[in-house]
This record gives C-alpha cells, sequence and structure tokens, in this order.
C-alpha cells in the first residue's frame, strides 16, 4: 500500500555512566583512581533509499531507537559506544517535528544521509577528577541521556514535470507512452493510487515527469485522496494539465480545468503560479456535433488568451505528443531547479527541556525544591564535601537548564534551593 505520510518516535541512545573504582595492584596498596569513561549513546541517522517510494515501512512501527552506551570499567577500560540507527526513506522525505510542524531535515539534494539525533555523551569516569588535594575521587560523571522526539515524515516527489487532471483523463496513459514507467491503466474514478515518476529522455534534455492522482473538486480540503497527493506538485517546476477534450466523462473541459485550478489555487505554497501547459487529450476520440463549436476550438478560445498554451493530443496514438514534451523541456531550461526546505527545528537546542526535572516554591518553608531523577543520580555520584565535587554538581544544575528555571520562579540570590536532602543558598 502506497504512504506518503508517517508519524514515528525517535530516539539516540543514551551516553553510558563514568565508572568509579581504584588500582587494585599486588605491591600497590594505594592505587589512584582508574575508572574510566562511559560509551557514546548511538545516533538517529535518515538515509535516502533511491529504491524506495514509499513510507509504509513506518506504518506498523512507530517507534526506532539507537542503542544506550555501556558504562566505563576499571583499570581506564572505555565503555563501548551504543550502535546508531539508521532510518532510510525515499528522496524528498521530509523530517518535521510532530508538535510544531518545524522542518528538521528535507531529505533531497546533497541530504543523502544526515545524523537527525545525537546519542548522549558518555560519562567521564573517576580518573579525572584526581588532583592534588582530592586524590581518590569516590564521584563519576553519569552518561548524558539521548533525545526522544515525535516526528512527522512527509513524502513530496521529486519531479520537474507534474501531471495534472480529473480522473480517466489520459495522465497514467501519456506518462507510459513518453517514459518508461508501467502505471496500471483502467477507467475508475480513482484510476491511480500512487503518483509514478518515469525518465523522459530527450537527446538535448532529460527531466522526470510524475503522474499524479486524479484530483477532485474539493481536493485542497481534503475530499478523496487530493489533499494526500497535492504535496506532490510542489516541488514540481511546471505542470502539464490533461484535460478530456473529448468529454467521455459527461463533463464539460472548459470546466474542468477551471476546477482544477480552483483546487491548486486553494492548496496554495505557489502551485498555481507554476508554468502550466494545456494538454488537450483524446482527440481520437472527439466527435463535434455540426454547427456547434468543438471543444478544442473552446478551450483555445478560454485559455490562450489568458496565457495558457494549448496543445492536442492523443496520448493513445502518439498524436502531438512530441511538440509538447518539446515545449516542456525549453520551459524547464529556464526554470531553475527547487532548493531545499530550509531547516527550522534543531533537536540538540531543546535538549535540556526533555531532561526531567521540576521546580516549584514552597511558601510555608520560603525555600525552592528541585527534583528529577537524573539530579537525584547524580548526588550519588558526587561528594558535595569536596570543592571539586561541589563545582562539579554545581555546573550540572547549570548546564540542564535548572537555575533558568529556578530564576523565571522567582529565585533570587540569597534565596535557599532544597535538592532531595540537601539545601543550597543560591549565590549568582
Amino acid at each position: 500500500m502506497f504512504a506518503d505520510r508517517a508519524r514515528i518516535i525517535i530516539k539516540s541512545g543514551r551516553g553510558g555512566d563514568g565508572h568509579v573504582s581504584f588500582r587494585r595492584e599486588k605491591y600497590v596498596p594505594n592505587g589512584g583512581p582508574d575508572g574510566g569513561d562511559g560509551g557514546n549513546g548511538g545516533d538517529v541517522i535518515f538515509e535516502i533509499d533511491n529504491g524506495a517510494n514509499t513510507l509504509s515501512e513506518y506504518r506498523h512501527r512507530h517507534k526506532f531507537a539507537a542503542t544506550n552506551g555501556e558504562e566505563g570499567g576499571g583499570n581506564r577500560k572505555h565503555g563501548k559506544n551504543g550502535a546508531d540507527i539508521v532510518l532510510k526513506v525515499p528522496p524528498g522525505t521530509v523530517v518535521k517535528e510532530a508538535e510544531t510542524g518545524q522542518v528538521i531535515v528535507d531529505m533531497s539534494g546533497e541530504n543523502t544521509r544526515v545524523t537527525v539525533l545525537k546519542g548522549g555523551r558518555g560519562g567521564n569516569g573517576n580518573q579525572h577528577y584526581a588532583t592534588s588535594t582530592m586524590q581518590a575521587p569516590k564521584y563519576a560523571q553519569p552518561g548524558m541521556d539521548g533525545i526522544e522526539l515525535e516526528v512527522q515524515l512527509e513524502l513530496k516527489c521529486i519531479a520537474d514535470v507534474g501531471l495534472v487532471g480529473f480522473p480517466n483523463a489520459g495522465k497514467s496513459t501519456l506518462i507510459s507512452r513518453v517514459t518508461n514507467a508501467k502505471p496500471e491503466i483502467a477507467s475508475y474514478p480513482f484510476t491511480t493510487l500512487s503518483p509514478h515518476l518515469g525518465v523522459v529522455d530527450l537527446a538535448e534534455n532529460s527531466f522526470v515527469i510524475a503522474d499524479i492522482p486524479g484530483l477532485i473538486e474539493g481536493a485542497s480540503e481534503g475530499v478523496g485522496l487530493g489533499h494526500e497527493f497535492l504535496r506532490h506538485i510542489e516541488r514540481t517546476r511546471a505542470l502539464i494539465h490533461i484535460v478530456d477534450t473529448a468529454g467521455t466523462e459527461g463533463r464539460d473541459p472548459v470546466d474542468d480545468i477551471y476546477k482544477i485550478n480552483e483546487e491548486l489555487t486553494k492548496y496554495g505554497v505557489g502551485l498555481i503560479e507554476k508554468k502550466q501547459l494545456i494538454a488537450a487529450n483524446k482527440l481520437d476520440v472527439m466527435q463535434s456535433d455540426e454547427g456547434e463549436e468543438d471543444n478544442l476550438s473552446r478551450i483555445k478560445k478560454e485559455f490562450e488568451p489568458r496565457g495558457f498554451e494549448v496543445f492536442p493530443i492523443s496520448a493513445v496514438t502518439g498524436e502531438g505528443v512530441k511538440p509538447l514534451i518539446s515545449r516542456v523541456a525549453e520551459i524547464l531550461k529556464d526554470v531553475p531547479k527547487p532548493s531545499n526546505y530550509e531547516r527550522e527545528y534543531f533537536p540538540e537546542e531543546h535538549r535540556n527541556e526533555i531532561l526531567p526535572f521540576t521546580v516549584e516554591y514552597d511558601s510555608k518553608n520560603k525555600l525552592y525544591i528541585l527534583e528529577g531523577p537524573r539530579i537525584e543520580k547524580m548526588l550519588g555520584y558526587t561528594n558535595l564535601e569536596s570543592e571539586k565535587g561541589f563545582m562539579f554538581f554545581q555546573n550540572f544544575i547549570k548546564d540542564i537548564g535548572a537555575i533558568d528555571r529556578l530564576k523565571e520562579l522567582g529565585m533570587v540570590e540569597g534565596d535557599t534551593v532544597k535538592i532531595y536532602g540537601h539545601q543550597f543558598e543560591y549565590f549568582e
């Protein structure tokens, strides 16, 4: 089943804790600290898979996590780094932060392999904290937490030209004639359920063309499958608007063109402003009642004064197709390829926001309370009696953003902060 959207949770690995240990060798009764560092947590990496054209792999599995780094060991042994997790996606996949919709990375162009979430850094072992006054530090640094993030994946096909029009206007037939793509062709309200990409090979130029599923009135509001597929023409450089000139489905071709363009206008993001050629299709079955103006003449009369170029074609017989494709190639020479979506969300900047801790003010005892599982764990590692250990803990509290949060709550110099069984007086 074709899938062009998916919502998943990704998580980088936690860094391994630093180790506390001391040399224990024969003839060395008072060996120094030799606790090794923890390994770094694994990263979350997105990579383009040129053979993929759907996000169906992410429809049934929703959580993907790299592994944690291992704890350091004695004798200065470094913990093993966590394994990265590589998520493969089709070209044109845009990764967004789920809540805000801000772009994290656009997997197209040169973005073939991108690290989206860095794993947590491994903690330092106690070997790093020995000083002339503290020769046997009994604390080490915990590993840094990984980052967990819910993201929205959106596939926006990368094609130079998009084919638009009502169902059964002849888009699939045209793409099968001008490219090597082999779309299924039949007469149903929704013939094409997924975009088909094909390459048009010309001596002077080649370009990618996408058969976008048939649109219907109300597509821009999400009626039918329209809204799901309009995004696939966002990055096209030109549009071929195929219309059933013969009116074989009982519709008026002039009215069809207006209705489709109305949907492009409502959807926004500049779709209606793209260069658009009208392919007046099904000449091979077009009939004209004597004395009545035929549909082809009506289309030209209505749209050529508005700046549209009209090409009469028959996708079945090939009549008129070559001039249409040659004109498209000329247009593409003057239309630059779209740039990647700019990055708007940087997960590393939000790392502190996801570290679990709480701050509150106890009005009865007139003090601030700071708590959190990682803070509690750090207290167990740290020797607060030593100056270096106390500074180590103080810097940790600052690094996770707790000081800023306490200040937002109203803490000023001289106020008391309670952290589990310890109370501290705050100084700038």
